[in-house]
């Protein structure tokens, strides 16, 4: 049995496993946000990428474990989950909060001689352009609407008490672990870094999303699609699109170099 076949985690959630998959596909949410917000990323690249969405201590199945309010110490604590399952090839798919996460954890892993083949980031500016956006600091409500503001909030959650009570602890630790992140200058990835962005998203302008390519010497891309910050919900098909191409670019090299030492 391989480490992938018997890894079993609380960090690591696998809805549509493929184990025949060449390429595994890490997904990172963004803040506030879970595991489950990347299934129908799972249902839709299997079966030719094994999908792991990585679930953070304090939410969900995990509600009763301490948050982690520092976003190096969860790249840190990540990367430790993640290096049984780097028998395969890992990519990295980051959503906002998990764009900065992927690229701290990019840099783990290939200081462990571990790298990932592919970055992508999602509804984040560049790690070393540190500009705040709103303070973990405010008040319930506050937190709360600022976070409705962006958009990828079902307007029903915010009329729901239990919901928030459960919800506003994980959501002001994750943006105090954004909010208190420092970058350290450093060289860049040696995996190409692919940007999506939303056309209209008030946190992440063309500059920003394109200020990414610092962080690669390989190949990089910018893909804008149409929506806010939570375009992905209304463009999932055209984000699962670009996701499958480049992975399927990725993995012909893979396939021929297992064919050839057979």
């Amino acid at each position: 049995m391989s480490l992938l076949d018997g890894r079993r985690s609380p960090w690591t959630q696998r809805y549509r496993p493929a184990p025949g998959a060449q390429i595994s596909l890490v997904c990172l949410p963004h803040a506030g946000g879970s595991a489950p917000f990347f299934k129908g990323v799972a249902e839709a690249l299997n079966p030719d990428t094994d999908v792991l969405a990585v679930q953070y201590p304090g939410r969900l199945e995990r509600r009763n474990e301490p948050l982690i309010t520092s976003l190096t110490e969860l790249a840190e604590r990540v990367v430790d989950e993640l290096l049984p399952w780097t028998d395969r090839p890992l990519a990295l798919f980051g959503r906002s909060l998990g764009s900065v996460l992927g690229f701290e954890v990019a840099r783990r892993l290939t200081d462990k001689g571990r790298p990932p083949i592919a970055l992508f980031a999602s509804g984040r500016r560049a790690p070393w352009i540190q500009r705040p956006d709103f303070s973990h600091q405010l008040d319930g409500q506050g937190l709360l609407r600022a976070v409705a503001e962006l958009g990828g909030t079902d307007p029903h959650f915010l009329d729901d008490e239990d919901l928030i009570r459960l919800a506003l602890p994980a959501i002001r630790a994750d943006y105090r672990a954004v909010e208190t992140y420092r970058y350290e200058p450093g060289p860049p990835l040696g995996c190409p870094v692919t940007v999506l962005t939303g056309r209209d998203d008030p946190k992440v302008s063309a500059d920003d999303a394109d200020a990414w390519r610092v962080h690669t010497a390989p190949a990089f891309d910018v893909i804008t699609l149409p929506g806010g910050h939570f375009y992905l919900v209304d463009q999932h098909t055209a984000v699962t699109g670009v996701l499958a191409d480049r992975l399927a670019d990725l993995a012909g090299p893979l396939r021929r170099s297992s064919a050839a030492a057979e």
